[in-house]
């Protein structure tokens, strides 16, 4: 009896031990950072998780695959969106290839591919014809590409994309807004495996989850 008492007394202290460096505990400041004011969210009852990227931007090319495996487990309270920023002109035909995307249903043909192909490919894809011209490689009608491109809808949606950047405080990509309040870059979180650490931990955090 003495030894079982002492046995447990020895095993709660080890667990004890442990708890506190298996809780992740991100700091505000820290680790993230508050959006002020908080912005409206897309997505419902669901926690928004918003990814601003550029597909030029070498840093968002390395963060894809920890978006793509995040998003094969990504809790089911999260809705991710992604979102083009725009920081220059230079930067707006990729906004407007990935709206046009979207509206077209083929962002899985082409979202991977066109990071594959100006990172690893080192093309150039800076402009209306050729992004025409590689939607097209990828099984795109070129004509309804074009239309698409130059829409009200398109152009809206590049609109809104300009005015966010401001509204959620970003000043480099990747950065992922989570539910509008706060946000998260490589840079603030430490990496981007830790990154994606701290949008679990914020999820957790909106949903109710967290202690």
């Amino acid at each position: 009896m003495r030894f079982a008492k002492i046995l447990s007394v020895l095993l709660f202290g080890l667990v004890a031990g442990v708890a506190p460096a298996m809780a992740e505990d991100f700091k505000e400041g820290v680790n993230y950072e508050l959006v002020v004011p908080p912005q409206p969210t897309s997505t419902g009852d669901k926690v928004e998780v918003l990814e601003l990227f550029w597909y030029g931007c070498p840093h968002c090319f390395r963060f894809e695959p920890f978006v793509e495996r995040w998003l094969e487990k990504k809790p089911a309270q999260a809705e991710f969106v992604r979102m083009p920023a725009i920081f220059r002109a230079e930067w707006e035909p990729h906004a407007r290839a990935y709206y046009t995307a979207q509206i077209m249903n083929v962002s899985d043909k082409v979202h991977r591919p066109m990071f594959n192909a100006i990172h690893q490919e080192k093309r150039s894809l800076d402009n209306e014809t050729q992004l025409r011209d590689f939607y097209g490689e990828h099984g795109v009608n070129k004509d309804e590409f074009t239309k698409t491109y130059n829409s009200f809808a398109v152009e809206t949606r590049v609109g809104r994309a300009k005015m966010m950047v401001g509204r959620y405080g970003v000043d480099g990509v990747p950065s992922v807004i989570v539910n509008g309040k706060y946000r998260v870059s490589a840079k603030t979180a430490g990496g981007n495996a830790e990154m994606v650490k701290v949008i679990d931990f914020l999820v957790a955090k909106e949903s109710g989850k967290s202690k």
